[in-house]
């Protein structure tokens, strides 16, 4: 069983692409498995906390405000300047522009740190970022809700919601922490590989619950939904190649794991707080975004040759 999940772990990448095929061309599963997707995060959070452990997470406090002004950047400054540059132009109407703003609100996708393993990177910088991040979520998004206020009341609502997530994420996190502390074999390579194969797994399967909105309009308005699709690759491929172009002349360091975090963001946090009218079209855009983000070990692979982790 271990060597059939290190085996899996090596091949990461080409599950996640799997897990795209599958949520595309299997909408029935994907309907299965959405209500399940919620569990399978978190049990994703408990296998990426036992694979990466308290201490190498979160480092010293050297590695803290660096992380702090990331973290303020990426969820606060940077969509109120989108919002500012998108109210400018009369765009903000449009489903997509407050699909966008939402997601660069919301804090790294669970499973970053999962894709610097992927790429044979630290992912330490990527479970801090995950961890903080979400714990500063109510500060950082406030300002972003309140200019936004998708729905009457919804910052309160969202704020309600950030809480709920961040406490899941701590206990699945900390339970995983726990377990590292208590079995010491899991630091050795082969139960890390393990673990590596277990995240593959969890990762693609998660796609496909994320992808249920995407079959329907795939039969009804391929057209549609090619529009979407190209926007999500565009959002996406911006964020993570300027991060990382930036992070490369600056001289900054943890580029890789701000590179991911600035691109792959838990978008579906939204989903729950937004009435039927807005989501519907979210849903869409969060079904579409699976497919740049999870292609996001890829791409970055091809494109940090040399460069830090």
């Amino acid at each position: 069983m271990i060597r059939a999940l290190a085996w899996v772990g090596q091949q990461g990448r080409y599950c996640l692409i799997l897990g795209l095929a599958l949520g595309l061309l299997a909408p029935g599963l994907a309907e299965v498995l959405r209500p399940w997707v919620g569990t399978l995060v978190a049990l994703l959070l408990f296998v990426t906390g036992m694979r990466v452990g308290a201490r190498a997470a979160f480092g010293s406090l050297d590695n803290v405000g660096p992380t702090l002004l990331r973290i303020g950047f990426f969820q606060t400054m940077l969509p109120l300047l989108v919002i500012a540059l998108l109210l400018g132009l009369g765009l903000m109407g449009w489903p997509l522009a407050l699909a966008v703003s939402l997601m660069l609100a919301a804090p790294s996708l669970t499973g970053a740190p999962n894709f610097a393993i992927m790429m044979g990177r630290d992912p330490a910088p990527g479970m801090r970022l995950l961890v903080l991040g979400t714990a500063l979520f109510p500060i950082t998004a406030f300002p972003v809700l309140w200019v936004l206020n998708p729905t009457g009341g919804g910052v309160w609502d969202a704020m309600s919601l950030s809480l709920g997530l961040l406490a899941a994420i701590l206990a699945a996190v900390g339970c995983g922490f726990g377990i590292r502390r208590l079995l010491p074999i899991l630091a050795e390579p082969p139960a890390q590989k393990a673990l590596d194969g277990a995240a593959a797994l969890l990762l693609a399967i998660v796609v496909v619950g994320l992808m249920s909105a995407i079959g329907p309009l795939l039969r009804s308005d391929p057209g549609a939904l090619a529009l979407w699709l190209l926007a999500a690759l565009l959002v996406n491929l911006l964020l993570v190649m300027t991060t990382l172009a930036i992070s490369r002349r600056a001289g900054l360091g943890q580029s890789i794991a701000t590179a991911i975090y600035a691109g792959n963001r838990n978008i579906a946090l939204f989903l729950i707080v937004l009435p039927d009218a807005v989501a519907a079209p979210l849903m869409i855009f969060v079904g579409c975004y699976q497919i740049p983000m999870y292609l996001t070990p890829i791409v970055l692979a091809r494109l940090s040759r040399n460069t830090d982790s």
